[in-house]
């Protein structure tokens, strides 16, 4: 047991700080709001109302319903038709318009031979954009040449096609819990290491020294409150995440909590161990965002780490905010439990015992 007097003495000056500290509670509010709103809502890869500019020279009816077949999905939005080539190409440029269609003279009488070609201009400044336009366009293509087809012809191979844990291809279930990993991460560890260095900055840290408390007893009296706290962001992300966007929730609520708590003694780590480095908060932030930057980039939550190139698919194994999200996603998405996750549990009880294991002695042999 703890020696009580001294450590609850420690725990109320903190938490009386944090409660007169109107920034830091600001900190541990909005930003999660506005995050998960912001990622929510912004961050689609579904590409919608792409403006097209079409100059059909034919002017026929198979032409103009080849047009209605481009613009009858939503996808694409008909502009009004440019007066040239050179017109329509320059719209391109300019990014007045994604995709130019032209339809050449022949292509009546090429339709009717089976060969008719058309000409699609696709401004490719955004590679990923330009890929997803050039498969709709194909697919849309595809479709056209079937419903002319006059002999209706059985494919030898048909699928049927089963969308598991996301039937609507809902993109937001896929960035919240991404972005509640990322909003741990950033606030965990610039509340903490701001929450040590200050000590160093106007001075205090003298102070701790005289009290009868051990070195233990002050950190953990620093980490219990912004522990509750965030603990409190974590159940504010989720129930914005519910309430908003509709991600469901299949797996157990007290498993998610535990290694969400696990998650947080890692970014609080992080945080305090930067915090013992340091002597002045701005070189904190500066650091925080250093290194949390690459946390964000290779942990899967912005874009998939299946999609990431073979070196820094194995880098991102060493990441706990990866194995953090990956739970986090699971739990929530899938309903899995430990005897799936818990190759993710592990390495992440790893990283706490760890991070938490080096940031306590540096601060023990800070105070020594």
């Amino acid at each position: 047991m703890f020696r009580n007097t001294p450590f609850l003495a420690l725990l109320r000056k903190e938490v009386n700080q944090i409660l007169r500290n109107k920034q830091l509670l600001f900190l541990l509010i909005i930003p999660p709001i506005v995050q998960l709103m912001l990622y929510g809502y912004a961050l689609n890869p579904d590409v919608q109302n792409l403006k097209l500019g079409v100059i059909d020279y034919a002017n026929v009816y198979e032409s103009r319903e080849l047009v209605s077949a481009l613009t009858e999905n939503g996808i694409f939005v008909a502009q009004p038709p440019p007066l040239n080539e050179a017109a329509l190409s320059q719209q391109v440029e300019t990014g007045k318009l994604s995709v130019g269609v032209v339809i050449p003279p022949e292509f009546p009488r090429r339709f009717a031979a089976g060969e008719a070609e058309i000409q699609v201009f696709i401004d490719a400044v955004n590679a990923n954009t330009a890929g997803i336009i050039n498969g709709y366009i194909s697919q849309i293509l595809l479709q056209y040449n079937r419903r002319l087809e006059t002999v209706q012809t059985t494919l030898p191979i048909q699928s049927q096609v089963l969308f598991l844990y996301n039937p609507g291809l809902t993109s937001s279930w896929f960035f919240v819990p991404g972005v509640m990993g990322l909003v741990l991460t950033l606030i965990g560890t610039i509340v903490s290491a701001i929450a040590v260095v200050k000590e160093k900055d106007v001075g205090t840290l003298e102070q701790l020294l005289m009290t009868p408390s051990a070195a233990w007893e002050i950190l953990l009296a620093k980490i219990v409150p912004l522990f509750v706290l965030l603990l409190g962001d974590v159940v504010l992300a989720l129930t914005l995440g519910r309430l908003i966007f509709g991600v469901p929730f299949r797996g157990n609520f007290l498993l998610f909590m535990v290694l969400s708590g696990c998650y947080l003694f890692v970014s609080i780590s992080i945080g305090t161990l930067l915090g013992t480095i340091y002597q002045y908060q701005q070189q904190v932030v500066l650091t925080t965002f250093f290194i949390n930057m690459p946390m964000v980039e290779t942990s899967g939550a912005i874009a998939p780490v299946e999609s990431m190139p073979p070196f820094f698919k194995a880098l991102s194994l060493l990441n706990p905010m990866r194995h953090y999200i990956a739970i986090v996603r699971g739990i929530l998405l899938k309903g899995a439990g430990l005897d799936i996750l818990w190759m993710h549990v592990l390495a992440l009880v790893l990283f706490a015992i760890v991070l938490l294991t080096i940031s306590v002695r540096k601060f023990r042999s800070q105070l020594s």
